[in-house]
């Protein structure tokens, strides 16, 4: 009965100790427990139907961001200063061209799809924020739509080595030019 315990107990132990993945060699063995310091928070709201947002794609998108407190800093459904509405946001998929929680945020939507976004201020604007709209250190909360999805347009020919990053980043058609045609 004794010699049944111990097993048991040393079973048990095996169990509960920490376990980190196994990687193939040369990568050498550690022990521990991985942690977690950060993580993007998602909820679908409502399935989209249409076409999948893709990396390097064009995706369109309407968005209401909020601070944590409750306070409502942007978005693009509110008029603009003339009183006319406003185009959806447009960005190439994982190109950096926004926030790393919106890159990663938009990743298996549909055109259609409605989703909400808690992003921890290390994949939104980081230690120093945007201010005076974004504290430092400001967790944000975005709902977001997915509207539309395109191709992104060839790079013009330039002379020389691009002056900024804004010539190295994929470029979008305006959403007048693709509305109607962009996923659905």
């Amino acid at each position: 009965m004794r010699r049944l315990l111990a097993l048991l107990s040393l079973a048990v132990a095996a169990g509960c100790a920490p376990r980190t993945p196994a990687f193939p060699a040369p990568i050498p063995a550690v022990r521990g427990e991985p942690r977690v310091p950060f993580a993007l928070r998602l909820l679908d709201v409502q399935a989209g139907t249409g076409e999948p947002a893709a990396p390097r794609r064009c995706l369109y998108a309407h968005y209401t961001g909020w601070l944590t407190d409750g306070t409502k800093f942007d978005s693009s459904r509110d008029p603009a200063a003339d009183g006319t509405p406003r185009a959806p946001i447009a960005f190439a998929q994982g190109a950096r061209a926004v926030i790393a929680g919106w890159d990663a945020g938009f990743e298996g939507m549909r055109v259609g799809g409605r989703r909400r976004l808690i992003i921890p201020y290390q994949l939104a604007y980081g230690e120093l924020g945007r201010p005076p709209v974004i504290p430092p250190r400001a967790t944000l909360v975005f709902d977001v739509e997915l509207v539309g999805v395109a191709d992104t347009l060839p790079r013009p020919a330039q002379e020389g080595p691009p002056r900024t990053r804004a010539d190295l980043l994929p470029r979008c058609r305006p959403w007048a030019e693709v509305q109607g045609s962009a996923g659905r």
